[in-house]
Parts: C-alpha cells; sequence; structure tokens
C-alpha cells in the first residue's frame, strides 16, 4: 500500500493468460488471474470487468484482493462472481480481513484461501529470539528445546533421506 501500483491493461493482461495457458505442458498447472482492483479504489465494477475478460480468456480461476480489516468487500465481489461462474475456482488472500474464518469464506463461494505470509512473519520473531538467547549465552544449549531436531528437517526437504 505505500508503494505506488497500477493494474495491467485489461486486453494486455488477457494476451499474458493465454500465452500462459498455451505454454502448459499438462492440465495439473493452473492460470489464476490476480485482481487488484479493490486494493488501488478501482471500484467493484472494474474488479468484476477484470474477473470476466480474464475467465473469458482462459483463465483457470480468479484470485481478488482486499485491503479492507473486514471480508465484506470480498464477500460482494464473491456473490457477484459465482453468479456468473458458479464452477471457476475462486481464491482469496486474507492478511488485512484475518478474523474471517475458512468456513465463511467457503460459504461466499471461496475454494482457495492463501495465508501469504503469516509463516514467513511468525518465523522472524523466533529466530530472532533464539539468535537473542544464543548472544546472552555465549553459546546455543539454551535454545536447543526451541529448535526442531536436524533429523526432523531432513525428513520434510526432498531427496535428503
Amino acid at each position: 500500500n505505500e508503494v505506488s501500483q497500477a493494474q495491467e491493461d485489461i486486453g494486455a493482461f488477457c494476451d499474458k493468460i493465454r500465452i500462459g495457458r498455451a505454454a502448459r505442458v499438462s492440465d495439473d498447472f493452473m492460470v489464476f488471474a490476480r485482481i487488484e482492483s479493490l486494493i488501488l479504489d478501482q471500484g467493484m465494477s472494474d474488479a468484476i470487468k477484470r474477473a470476466e475478460a480474464y475467465v473469458g480468456a482462459g483463465a483457470d480461476g480468479i484470485m481478488i484482493h482486499s485491503r479492507k480489516k473486514n471480508p465484506e468487500e470480498i464477500f460482494e465481489f464473491a456473490r457477484i462472481f459465482r453468479a456468473a461462474f458458479e464452477s471457476v475456482p475462486l481464491m482469496c488472500v486474507p492478511t488485512s480481513y484475518n478474523a474471517v474464518t475458512e468456513e465463511q469464506l467457503a460459504e461466499h463461494g471461496f475454494n482457495i484461501v492463501i495465508y501469504a505470509n503469516q509463516l514467513l512473519r511468525a518465523a522472524y520473531p523466533a529466530m530472532q529470539q533464539v539468535a537473542h538467547e544464543i548472544l546472552r549465552c555465549g553459546r546455543s544449549l539454551e535454545v536447543d528445546k526451541q529448535l526442531m531436531s536436524i533429523n526432523d528437517i531432513l525428513t520434510v526437504i526432498p531427496g535428503t533421506r
């Protein structure tokens, strides 16, 4: 929200969607079109216009963004979108409106919820806490209970076991 943003021209973005679809090597790859109209204060009609154009250009799904603290804006988008596109996947990223539940989102027609940065934002305070404790103690023994074992890490990294 603090840097200047602009959305691509609808026609140019539709061309990118078509190119992305043509480059697919399997049906397992999906092209989702991200719409920033609500974040950029371009209004609901711009968001819906883009969604219709992007689905028409071959987008497999739509991701809608909002910076509002409550989900009413994306619920309205979903209601209008679902009236026209009953089965096209609809995705949201509830970073700002984080009190909404996945169940509520599903009830309003969302199929996919992305928690875009919560894990990263949780990891940094944990790393800072461990680093401060190591500096305080001059060793890492005191933080062992907060750490994942090397064996456990190796089980989550493909190809290391």
